[in-house]
């Protein structure tokens, strides 16, 4: 066995895992971990312009090719600029580690210079965090971070590692066999009586109804869900998490439900008799008020590998616990014999069908592009089209990011990455940063508000340094435009500090940082623009494409605050 110090194990632990890109920002509490990435070349560091870029890089990265994101920040105000960040990825379940500098041992609870008590600050949103006290301990923590990380519900986990135990030094012992913890035993196969009787109740329905979350990405099971689509023949619905999930162009697939999904999911919800929940939480902005939820009477079944999901704001019936990957698998086995057992046919759900097929003629989506303005719906479509659907597309959070998920139809997982359950502006740069670290061969596409955008404008910096080459498509109305669109709503139009009564000139400003910046005032210039960014002269550049859009353009279908789930805004109309 070696004697290594601890920033040693560090570096060690990150190449033993598999580590080939980490984000961060130095600081005087990770100095001797950074001395070791220096004489190391396991792995690559991209250093950011800000912590919580790096948190959102590696976030990013996870989410675009499955594996663990790794972020190093410093002590003090490194670690509290990382926690947007890590409640950003807690939110939505993404399997990061991050570490921290800390001050040294001794120094902790003494005020000392750049000290936070990291533990206490991020226990609320990470799934587990460490402080690391003996060297000793560090090779076993940085393996159990990895493991708690990627297993049963994924989420960030922090790794605190005070000055003195990077300098520290003990034998190091490589990994014996897969991490175990007596404590931690995440179940991952469903119980089969239950899978039995889900599969029962849902051939017997007469409106059978599926409804896939964000669990579908994160357990890879997109080629599953598809199968099990086709196999029982019901509609599918995907969530904001969930787009790509299932093919848009699939012919059971109705859109994305809840607060500004589409007519025909929200009220294939809303009427089914039999509901299964795959790897879904039935959160506000999807079901909206469950007292309105569950007036239809319904049949439920909720498959989630974290149990405390299960029944938390709508009761399941069939409660199914286990990984959505192996559970569908499970599922899908079933089907296809009882398919091809002719004595046990499914029942005919034609008639849904149809009442369905008349939803969707509700075109509830539709808009009107004149020749005189930019619509920015009109922008995403032509970004479809120009992309052929294969981008991989960053958002930030606001009317743009609901025109992304209307608009651009995900034909396969992991190209879609948005901040859905925090709804963290200014992710959609650092994102980009991260899903082309993570697959090099992508086009990339950052859509943004000319608000979110300049939450981490600075890492333009960083995409110089580093050759990243999004095209930033900033849908730009002059307005915060969602906070704009419920004044409109909710408040008789008093627009109060929504305006941005003071913005830069984009194109310079992405010029003064050596990129290309365009700016797009006429319709007819729109897809132009966006082919010559993807495919011409700029190809492999930055490019800041800046798209006047009409400032008023409003978000339809809406269900507003409160409101059932059927009780939507089309175009402003109540229906």
């Amino acid at each position: 066995m070696e004697q290594l110090t601890g920033a040693e194990i560090v570096v060690r632990c990150l190449a033993e895992q598999g580590v080939k890109h980490i984000f961060g920002y130095p600081g005087g509490a990770v100095l001797y971990i950074y001395d070791a990435i220096f004489s190391q070349e396991d792995f690559q560091h991209i250093l950011v312009r800000h912590e919580q870029a790096a948190i959102h890089a590696a976030d990013a990265y996870s989410r675009s090719s499955h594996k663990v994101g790794v972020a190093l920040v410093t002590s003090g105000p490194g670690l509290t600029n990382a926690v947007t960040g890590l409640a950003t990825a807690y939110m939505d379940s993404i399997p990061m580690v991050v570490i921290s500098g800390q001050v040294g041992t001794k120094m902790i609870g003494e005020d000392a210079f750049q000290e936070c008590d990291a533990v206490g600050i991020t226990r609320p949103c990470v799934k587990h965090n460490f402080l690391v006290r003996d060297v000793k301990d560090l090779a076993d923590t940085m393996r159990k971070a990895f493991h708690i990380a990627s297993t049963g519900r994924p989420g960030p986990v922090l790794v605190d590692i005070p000055k003195d135990i990077t300098v520290d030094t003990c034998r190091y012992a490589p990994p014996k066999g897969e991490v175990r913890m007596r404590s931690y035993n995440p179940v991952v196969k469903g119980h089969q009586g239950q899978i039995k009787k889900a599969i029962t109740a849902l051939r017997a329905a007469s409106r059978p109804m599926v409804y896939a979350g964000g669990g579908v990405i994160l357990s890879n099971a997109a080629e599953e869900l598809r199968e099990f689509v086709d196999l029982l023949g019901a509609p599918c619905t995907t969530t904001l998490m969930a787009l790509g999930g299932l093919n848009a162009s699939h012919p059971n697939y109705v859109g994305m439900p809840g607060m500004h999904g589409t007519y025909e999911a929200n009220m294939s919800m809303q009427n089914s008799d039999v509901l299964i929940c795959v790897g879904a939480r039935f959160d506000d902005r999807v079901v909206a008020n469950p007292k309105h939820f569950g007036q239809v009477p319904r049949k439920v079944i909720h498959i989630d590998v974290d149990p405390s999901s299960i029944s938390k704001r709508v009761r399941a019936d069939l409660p199914i616990v286990g990984n959505v990957k192996d559970v569908l698998q499970e599922m899908n086995a079933q089907l296809r014999a009882l398919r091809d057992n002719p004595d046990k046919p499914a029942k005919n759900i034609e008639a849904w069908w149809q009442q369905i097929n008349e939803w969707r003629e509700r075109k509830c989506l539709a808009y009107t592009q004149s020749d005189d303005v930019i619509k920015p719906q009109f922008v995403v479509e032509k970004l479809w089209e120009v992309t052929g659907g294969e981008a991989f597309v960053t958002s930030d959070v606001g009317q743009h990011q609901m025109f992304a998920a209307q608009y651009y139809g995900f034909e396969k997982p992991r190209r879609w990455l948005n901040s859905g359950g925090l709804g963290t502006m200014g992710v959609g740069l650092p994102y980009a940063m991260g899903a082309q670290m993570a697959n090099p061969d992508g086009m990339f596409a950052c859509i943004t508000g000319e608000g979110s955008i300049q939450m981490n404008i600075q890492e333009l910096a960083t995409c110089k340094q580093y050759g990243f080459t999004p095209k930033i498509i900033c849908l730009n109305n002059r307005y915060l435009g969602m906070v704009r669109q419920w004044q409109e709503l909710d408040y008789e139009s008093r627009y109060s500090e929504s305006y941005m009564d003071s913005l830069p000139d984009f194109v310079k400003l992405a010029e003064s940082y050596g990129h290309v910046g365009i700016q797009v005032t006429k319709v007819a210039d729109v897809e132009p623009a966006l082919r010559e960014a993807f495919f011409g002269a700029h190809k492999d550049r930055l490019v800041f494409l800046d798209f006047m859009t009409d400032r008023e353009t409003n978000v339809w279908p809406m269900v507003k605050a409160g409101k059932g789930l059927t009780e939507m805004l089309i175009d402003g109309i109540d229906v």
